[in-house]
């Protein structure tokens, strides 16, 4: 039988921000005030490199394929991120799925309540990775619903989701899915690996989504909008719902902002990958900042391995030159474990990691 995807802890409740922001006038509340020493760097953003682009009908064409290639791969390996072109998912589709968002976000309180997560249960309204009371916390609400494999759908929840983004969302997961293969399947190629070893494991994937609203704050450079860390997952595929700048990668240290592009997504490695490629494709971090003139909305698609599966590096990359770097573990093992832990940069994905001498 599947793993219970249920069994995931859920977060210690906390405020809605949304709300809190309609009260918060002019100071930050202390629990998310993050930065009362430092402000955040907010870098020069002129000056520095920006996000390789990768077009996807250029890596399915005769002429291109081969140097977009090289691309993809260059950009998975320094960079762990990229915005992606032309990627074949239906405009139309993207655009309903954002005015969606929007109006999931603007449901009245009473209707919100409905979709709220439930205790012990990670899923609906809420935050996560909050395990104590003292934590700080981010100037932003989720909203968070595994999507795939269907029969995992909580029947308390997706049914709930107002007509018609219910079935955007619906038509929107399985594009997005195909998409997700369609770039592993492509890396793989990059990286030489045999093709079975990324499709056996991603095939029948686990997806979730969670799409993020960051209201506006009076006092942005004390606050963040999502701590900085990697995402624990095999591959991200990031929509940005409005026009509002805010997220930004480490990058050789520095602070990077992404500029996002118009019809484009902003595609990043997870931990799952850096260790399914043997650290060869790295997870970066990057958090979501928080301005004072405007909300910023997004919808993160988190595409992983099956929960029934077994991961650590793929076979065909190992060899006695490049001994495994990870340990192996099952995928459920492994998301119980992150989710009864808090945001903190790579930490995780570092104690995975195979210590020398053991």
């Amino acid at each position: 039988m599947e793993p219970e995807i249920t069994t995931l802890r859920s977060s210690i409740p906390v405020p809605c921000v949304q709300e809190l922001a309609k009260e918060t006038t002019s100071t930050v509340p202390p629990r998310y005030v993050r930065f009362p020493n430092e402000p955040p760097i907010i870098s020069d953003t002129t000056s520095l490199p920006q996000v390789p682009v990768i077009d996807m009908q250029r890596l399915f064409s005769a002429e291109f394929k081969d140097t977009e290639l090289e691309k993809l791969h260059h950009a998975s390996k320094e960079w762990g991120f990229f915005q992606l072109i032309n990627h074949g998912v239906s405009i139309s589709l993207v655009e309903k799925v954002k005015l969606g968002i929007q109006e999931l976000f603007n449901l009245p309180r009473e209707e919100k309540k409905k979709l709220w997560q439930v205790p012990g249960d990670l899923e609906g309204f809420g935050q996560a990775f909050v395990v104590s009371e003292e934590q700080k916390l981010d100037w932003g609400d989720m909203f968070y619903m595994v999507t795939r494999p269907i029969h995992l759908r909580k029947p308390h929840l997706f049914p709930k989701i107002p007509l018609p983004f219910k079935d955007n969302l619906d038509a929107y997961s399985t594009e997005v899915k195909d998409l997700a293969m369609k770039i592993l399947e492509l890396m793989a190629k990059a990286l030489g690996m045999e093709h079975n070893d990324m499709r056996s494991l991603f095939e029948e994937g686990f997806q979730a989504m969670r799409m993020n609203y960051y209201p506006p704050c009076p006092q942005p450079e004390l606050a963040i909008g999502l701590n900085a860390h990697s995402d624990a997952v095999g591959l991200t595929i990031l929509l940005q719902v409005n026009e509002m700048e805010g997220l930004q990668i480490r990058k050789d240290g520095r602070w990077i902002s992404v500029k996002p592009l118009p019809n484009a997504f902003i595609v990043n490695i997870g931990d799952i990958l850096e260790i399914v490629t043997n650290g060869i494709y790295r997870s970066i971090e990057h958090r979501a900042t928080v301005n004072s003139a405007k909300e910023r909305l997004s919808v993160a698609t988190f595409y992983n391995p099956s929960l029934e599966a077994d991961m650590g590096p793929a076979p065909s990359l190992i060899t006695p030159e490049s001994p495994a770097l990870f340990k192996r573990i099952g995928a459920a093992d492994y998301f119980r474990e992150l989710f009864s832990r808090k945001l903190d940069g790579k930490a995780f994905i570092d104690s995975m990691r195979i210590q020398k001498g053991t």
